[in-house]
């Protein structure tokens, strides 16, 4: 297995792939050891531990690169593996959840990745119960709330994508070489090329099963 310093793991969509590709992999197991002594007969049930959430991430993860449904940053397929410098904070959710967001780019594509704070390593905060953390809708609410702070205004009419491709220029903080395999939530062309290094940048929101730092 490969050794990971993870900064953020999705459990929730770990165990609903899980479930689907592999019900058993993540079932503890029971086995009878026995013994016997002449006329007598001890056994006794020994319960495997279950899989940890990094095994089981890593059997999602092979699951997903066995059935090519990972592509990259550039050419995402539904979901899309990547290594890059990223910044990276918490967001304000709507109705008392917590985000937090990975932005970063590559030459051809404006890259941000949403998803609920309670899976960042060693995080704990609460999560809203009306849309998951991860949805396009909640993950717009959470920039739109950070914009207001930061005394941005965006038209509740701009496309989705603007608000991701804003959200890149504006976050704070220093970048960190992370990698990660996430879920494609939105994808398309740019929506400001006149601010891009190059006339056909595209812009990709995605949600993260992982986050991990990179030497």
């Amino acid at each position: 297995m490969t050794v990971r310093y993870y900064l953020y793991i999705s459990d929730a969509k770990v165990d609903m792939l899980l479930s689907q590709i592999d019900p058993a992999f993540g079932r503890r197991s029971t086995t009878e050891a026995g013994l016997s002594v002449k006329l007598f007969s001890i056994k006794r049930s020994v319960e495997a531990p279950a899989p940890d959430r990094a095994a089981k991430l890593e059997r999602v993860l092979r699951h997903l690169e066995e059935s090519g449904e990972t592509g990259s940053v550039d050419e995402p397929g539904p979901y899309f593996r990547g290594t890059l410098p990223m910044q990276w904070g918490p967001l304000p959710g709507g109705n008392g959840g917590s985000l937090v967001y990975f932005g970063g780019r590559t030459d051809r594509t404006v890259l941000g990745l949403g998803g609920a704070g309670g899976h960042v390593i060693g995080g704990s905060a609460p999560q809203a119960q009306e849309f998951a953390p991860s949805s396009v809708p909640t993950l717009l609410t959470g920039l739109a709330t950070a914009f207001a702070a930061d005394g941005v205004e965006m038209p509740a009419e701009q496309p989705s994508l603007a608000w991701v491709h804003t959200a890149g220029r504006l976050l704070r903080g220093p970048r960190q070489p992370v990698e990660f395999v996430a879920r494609r939530l939105l994808a398309g062309p740019s929506p400001y090329p006149e601010l891009d290094p190059r006339p056909d940048m595209r812009v990709l929101l995605g949600s993260p099963l992982y986050v991990a730092l990179t030497d």
